[in-house]
């Protein structure tokens, strides 16, 4: 990654011991794991280097992990400012292929709240700061005692 990033100041986000998140559950065993932290002006990031056990195309990510990296980012980032929020709708704009074992970022924002409705944007960079993939989304927040009646 660019030296600006590793100068930035993040602040680490965690979830319970038991997340089983495919996105960021260090309890999921076939997960990404992801790790996000949060920087000062309140988006979010993960550096992250994504195995080819999650190829498409011989030495490329699969456009389904893609998205899920970039709704991963966003839903991070409703999160970050304590609102649990799931995905209504999302668009993805793949841009360049993101070839798998290889230094990424990827980065989300909410950039409006109404209500229960947040939306977001997110982006992939590769170690030179370019965007790879980019997204945009909608997302409800979830009523506490909708989470409860799930368990």
């Amino acid at each position: 990654m660019s030296d600006a990033s590793h100068q930035e100041e993040l602040t680490p986000l965690f979830h319970g011991t038991r997340n089983a998140c495919f996105g960021c559950g260090q309890a999921n065993p076939v997960g990404l794991r992801l790790e996000f932290s949060m920087s000062q002006d309140g988006a979010i990031a993960s550096n992250a280097i994504i195995s080819d056990q999650y190829e498409g195309p011989p030495g490329f990510l699969h456009g389904g992990i893609i998205a899920t990296l970039l709704d991963e980012a966003m839903s991070k980032a409703n999160r970050a400012r304590g609102v649990t929020a799931m995905t209504r709708q999302m668009q993805v704009e793949y841009l360049l292929p993101i070839p798998s074992g290889k230094a990424i970022r990827i980065e989300g924002t909410v950039t409006r709240s109404e209500g229960r409705k947040h939306w977001a944007e997110s982006r992939i960079r590769n170690a030179n700061g370019e965007v790879l993939a980019r997204a945009t989304g909608l997302f409800i927040a979830v009523r506490a005692r909708d989470l409860s009646a799930s368990q």
